[in-house]
């Protein structure tokens, strides 16, 4: 105990050494949580998008389903099934859904599309559709009309109040085909979703395919990404053939790819600043014991053991990191929260890049906890470790020099 006091005394005889040496601590802490936090924003981001625009963080369908998307591989949601979704805790929301592809017609204009058959109250819960409605209404569970996204739109020229033919083929083969009114645009920022989207409400879809009560897949959402292994875990246990569940993960591996790409060059980069954390501590650590060589020669002189000196430049190594680490923490928390609730707008071509891939312009910033505690373990380990340099300086270093210094 004796000497962790020496050691908390001796800091502040000299403290603006201490507030040099932990400064480097304190900046690498800030710097590391601010990147960390804008790399988790953008994968969050991305997340996010895929999720709340159309996936949802789960989904439940057919195992033909999902070899062959094909309106005669749907099902219809049984009581027991639906049971086991209800009795899930960490579901927050869920919307059934009826999906096939027809052609789009008005006038002499066709083009292929993807028509989604929804719940319109659950549709807005889970992807909260009604906000990417530019013109017109949202649909109700009377609705009649489709909402088409705005490129479609624009390629077959028609506005609120036109009509869209649809002609497909429908359950069992049997032809698909209604005139129906544009009670709705939708502008998405994915342009992916703007060229094929049409929305009609769940009824009217089944009507159309000749599919009465039969669905495409039931789409599930949770609070968080974070949320959803365990949840995803007991649905697999529970959900037996022929049904099946899959993650926004397992229903995007492309996204994933790039996602696990963008981490491994966050690492390397992260890796250069943990190079550049750990020269600059060992800088600052090197000149304080070359500073105190007299100091510390003097020490051994009147009779201070070799040990109990190492152990003094020990904790105060290890003070040091500590008012390094959690000044870092303290003012990294309040900052990225600021970035969080004000993301930073992007422009020009990173601005194009993102909206091209279907994420808004920002520059996105994370609150998960790990981004802030996991910088200030990792800089306080390279604090340790550069803390046997000390040591093993107090043990090697020569009375007679160190006293002429």
């Amino acid at each position: 105990m004796k000497n962790i006091i020496i050691a908390w005394r001796n800091l502040w005889r000299k403290p603006w050494r201490t507030i040099i040496t932990s400064g480097s601590i304190f900046f690498g802490v800030l710097l590391s949580s601010l990147m960390t936090s804008m790399q988790y924003g953008s994968y969050e981001a991305m997340i996010s998008n895929v999720v709340q625009f159309y996936s949802g963080y789960m989904q439940i369908f057919t195992e033909e389903y999902h070899e062959n998307k094909t309106i005669n591989n749907t099902f219809v949601l049984s009581d027991s099934l639906e049971s086991i979704i209800k009795n899930e805790k960490g579901i927050t929301h869920y919307t059934p859904r009826l999906e096939y592809f027809s052609l789009a017609s008005s006038e002499e204009i066709t083009k292929g599309s993807v028509i989604i058959g929804i719940d319109p109250d659950g549709e807005n819960k889970v992807t909260e559709l009604k906000k990417w409605v530019k013109k017109g209404s949202f649909l109700n569970n009377n609705s009649t009309g489709v909402m088409v996204a705005v490129d479609l739109a624009n390629y077959l020229k028609v506005d609120i109040g036109d009509t869209v033919v649809l002609y497909g083929q429908g359950y069992h083969g049997v032809m698909a085909a209604g005139v129906y009114p544009v009670s709705g645009i939708l502008e998405f920022p994915s342009p992916e979703l703007n060229k094929q989207f049409i929305y009609m409400t769940l009824k009217s879809g089944q009507e159309l395919f000749s599919a009465p009560n039969r669905l495409s897949s039931v789409v599930l959402m949770v609070k968080d990404n974070y949320h959803m292994p365990p949840v995803l875990d007991n649905l697999k246990e529970e959900i037996k053939s022929p049904f099946m569940v899959m993650s926004w993960a397992e229903l995007q591996p492309a996204l994933v790819q790039m996602i696990d790409g963008d981490k491994a060059g966050g690492l390397f980069m992260k890796s250069l600043l943990y190079i550049i954390i750990t020269f600059g501590i060992l800088g600052t650590i090197l000149m304080m014991v070359s500073e105190r060589k007299r100091e510390l020669g003097v020490m051994i002189a009147i009779g201070m053991q070799r040990t109990r000196l190492s152990m003094i430049l020990f904790f105060e190594t290890i003070f040091i990191g500590l008012i390094g680490a959690v000044s870092g923490i303290m003012v990294s928390i309040p900052l990225t929260y600021h970035f969080f609730r004000n993301p930073i707008p992007l422009t020009g071509d990173a601005a194009r890049t993102m909206v091209d891939m279907g994420i808004e312009p920002f520059m996105y910033f994370s609150m998960q906890p790990d981004v802030f505690y996991t910088q200030a373990i990792i800089v306080f380990i390279i604090t340790m470790v550069i803390s046997i340099y000390p040591i093993i300086k107090s043990f090697s270093l020569k009375l007679t020099t160190a006293l002429r210094a």
